[in-house]
């Protein structure tokens, strides 16, 4: 019996699916302002200057380490710089993980209905697994998870289906009866490439283009409101 305050969408059940993975930044979480505050400590760290939040937002989605590249690029530093400033943003993140993010609304209903309904829950995500670890826990939605794989889990990330493929196969699941939950095109293409079906929210990070083009399966309100 799943929570009464949630309703599921008709084509979300156990007769289609087993597992469902779940996207975390921009999906789960709204992060932006770890990422601002800790790529800006970054940056003034290099003595370089800052960068805005319409950036960051069209950015992330790929990988800690596209991020990095990508904020050098925009401010118009050498790739040179990018060991120091890797480093520099691993211990700025760390330093402030979870501080100024929030839970968007109707994530957390929306986990412990589909975990009382019966689905096994894995948290998939291109954010550094012990960075992921610790914001879930931070947030206390580590506990509607059975697995969580970050972004240095497996030789790609997403949009590669690989992660996908590999979290069914850790699971035992057929990718048929796996539905990937995320915000962006990452998830939909890895989704498609995997075989499995895939939903999508629209306020998250989708490098600045609508996810209603990005051709899922289904467009949710937001994750406790088809």
């Amino acid at each position: 019996m799943h929570n009464a305050a949630v309703t599921l969408p008709d084509w979300l059940h156990r007769g289609r699916f087993d597992v469902l993975m779940v996207d975390l930044d921009g999906t789960l979480v709204d992060t932006l302002g770890d990422f601002d505050a800790a790529l800006n400590r970054m940056l003034a760290g290099l003595g370089l200057p800052g960068v805005d939040r319409a950036f960051i937002e069209r950015t992330v989605g790929k990988g800690s380490e596209h991020l990095v590249r990508r904020t050098l690029a925009e401010v118009g530093a050498q790739e040179s710089r990018y060991e120091a400033a890797w480093t520099l943003y691993q211990d700025s993140y760390a330093a402030i993980n979870g501080e100024c993010s929030s839970v968007y609304p109707g994530a957390r209903e929306a986990l412990a209905a589909w975990q009382a309904a019966g689905f096994r829950l894995a948290c998939l995500t291109n954010k550094p697994g012990e960075a992921a670890r610790t914001l879930l826990q931070r947030k206390g939605l580590d506990v509607f998870f059975e697995v969580t794989f970050g972004g240095d889990a497996f030789a790609r990330k997403k949009p590669d289906p690989l992660p996908l493929l590999s979290t069914c196969a850790h699971l035992g699941v057929d990718p048929s009866r796996a539905l990937m939950v995320g915000d962006s095109e990452n998830d939909v293409l890895a989704a498609r490439a995997a075989g499995c079906a895939v939903a999508v929210v629209p306020y998250g990070y989708n490098h600045g283009q609508p996810i209603a083009s990005a051709g899922a399966d289904w467009l949710m309100r937001q994750l406790d409101r088809p």
